[in-house]
């Protein structure tokens, strides 16, 4: 019996397509079997997921799913989870599906989103396909965190930052300086303060210079300064830091000529520069990081951030802006009433927005402190005074929400030992922070802090107010003092 011998690059051509085979199969057989992850997927899919791994604050309000497929879209909305919730609505455009919340996403939390049993859909096509591969990330928000000023022992006169997420405290700033005024930066790694040495006592307000400091501080390690401005030939007063981080201005009087005063202009990289027009009282940069507002006269003038720009607009009609809405959509102003006679001695709160609506709120014989809009732009809390009647002058500051909606206002809380507090509203709408201080006359203890009219600020203390919550249910305000001693509180971004 004959054998036939097949020649060696036959032999290599079976046994290759045999091993090719093998290779095929096993790859039929995985797409078939894996459930995500996938080195080979022919099927749908998500190509793409814009916070993958992110930290979101705030500002992120909307993530995007791309698809590598055209998906039927109910499948999709129907299978989609993120845990924890995140209420939200969906809207579509080719291949990309955007989610934007209805809230920002709370502090301090890790997110898984998922995607499974969602199908693919050709356009004109009422035949459902191939079931997408399912799919797994990872997102975080930041923690929640807020800075204040310290009032006693090591703390004393020196920035601090509380992480409410991590439990941890650190003092941000070295003890021969005494903190005055800050702001914390956009994504919270940096704050902007202003300060002088302590061994000034009460001189240190006329010293004052601008510095910023790094938050992310590794354990052990001294936080790191930098020098912004200094106070040579002039002195620094009241400063205010853009919303994009990238502009500061600063309020500054020439030491040899009082008379030369106005604000000036510190760009990334640049020197500083004086605006021009700028001689005014209260002012405040505009969220779009362009537009500047300076209390002028009878009205607030609006300045575009140039050096030589000429007033885009005046508004006569009021004394100060407030606050502003932190996507700009509006702005709470002061009408101090000086043209109605009726009105003599009253002061009016406006609710001001970008489609030309303005709105009283409302109208008081005390004081407009301060205001604050939550982030859905929905409530304003205001700390305000009202004027009792007897032989003295005195005014009682309590805490208030006015409704934007229906212009109820709700008095939260009377405050019997205010002197010079602030208020400040988390960024993802948690509370609202506010300070208490008992001072003693100025001059008394010149190494101790002071309130911006310069009395002594001999204790204070911190308190946390939770407003009322639709998502949970519980519809009343709740108010927690905070295990720290401090005042001015500021949440990081």
């Amino acid at each position: 019996m004959m054998t036939t011998k097949f020649p060696l690059i036959d032999k290599i051509a079976v046994a290759f397509i045999f091993a090719l085979s093998l290779v095929i199969g096993g790859l039929l057989w995985s797409e078939a079997a894996c459930e995500n992850g996938c080195l080979f997927h022919t099927g749908p899919k998500v190509s793409n997921f814009t916070w993958e791994n992110k930290a979101i604050g705030r500002e992120e309000r909307a993530f995007l799913l791309t698809f590598n497929r055209p998906m039927d879209r109910a499948s999709v909305e129907d299978n989609l989870r993120i845990q924890p919730p995140l209420s939200g609505k969906f809207s579509w455009s080719g291949l990309r599906l955007a989610y934007t919340l209805d809230n920002p996403a709370p502090y301090g939390e890790n997110y898984l989103i998922s995607l499974k049993g969602a199908q693919e859909r050709f356009p004109g096509s009422e035949q459902l396909g191939e079931l997408i591969q399912p799919f797994r990330s990872e997102f975080y928000s930041r923690d929640r965190a807020f800075a204040y000023l310290g009032s006693q022992g090591e703390e004393r006169g020196r920035l601090v930052l509380y992480n409410w997420t991590q439990k941890t405290k650190t003092i941000l700033t070295p003890p021969e300086l005494t903190v005055f005024e800050f702001e914390p930066y956009p994504q919270g790694d940096l704050i902007l303060f202003s300060a002088a040495k302590s061994e000034l006592g009460m001189d240190a307000v006329n010293h004052l210079q601008l510095y910023t400091v790094n938050t992310e501080v590794i354990a052990n390690q001294t936080p790191e300064l930098q020098l912004i401005l200094d106070h040579q030939g002039y002195q620094n007063q009241k400063f205010d830091l853009s919303q994009d981080g990238k502009i500061i201005v600063v309020q500054r009087i020439n030491r040899k000529d009082p008379t030369d005063f106005g604000l000036w202009l510190i760009e990334e990289n640049q020197k500083p520069q004086p605006i021009q027009n700028s001689s005014g009282g209260d002012f405040l940069i505009a969220p779009d990081s362009q537009t500047l507002a300076v209390a002028q006269g009878e009205g607030i003038a609006l300045l575009p951030l140039q050096p030589d720009a000429e007033p885009l607009d005046f508004l006569p009609k009021f004394g100060r802006v407030v606050s502003f809405a932190p996507d700009g959509t509006a702005a709470a102003m002061v009408n101090y009433n000086t043209d109605n006679p009726k009105l003599k001695y009253t002061r009016s709160l406006f609710y001001v927005n970008n489609q030309g609506i303005q709105k009283e709120l409302l109208n008081t014989k005390g004081s407009i402190l301060d205001c604050q809009f939550n982030p859905n732009v929905t409530h304003l809390y205001c700390l305000l005074t009202e004027l009792k009647q007897g032989e003295e002058y005195q005014e009682q500051p309590y805490l208030a929400e006015i409704n934007l909606k229906t212009n109820q206002i709700n008095p939260l809380l009377a405050l019997p030992e205010y002197q010079d507090s602030q208020i400040s509203m988390a960024p993802d709408g948690l509370g609202v922070l506010f300070d208490q201080i008992l001072t003693t006359e100025s001059g008394q203890q010149a190494n101790l802090p002071a309130t911006s009219s310069g009395e002594t600020i001999i204790n204070s203390r911190l308190w946390l107010l939770l407003p009322a919550s639709e998502q949970t249910k519980d519809f009343s305000h709740q108010l927690e003092e905070l295990p720290l001693i401090g005042f001015h509180p500021q949440w990081l971004p």
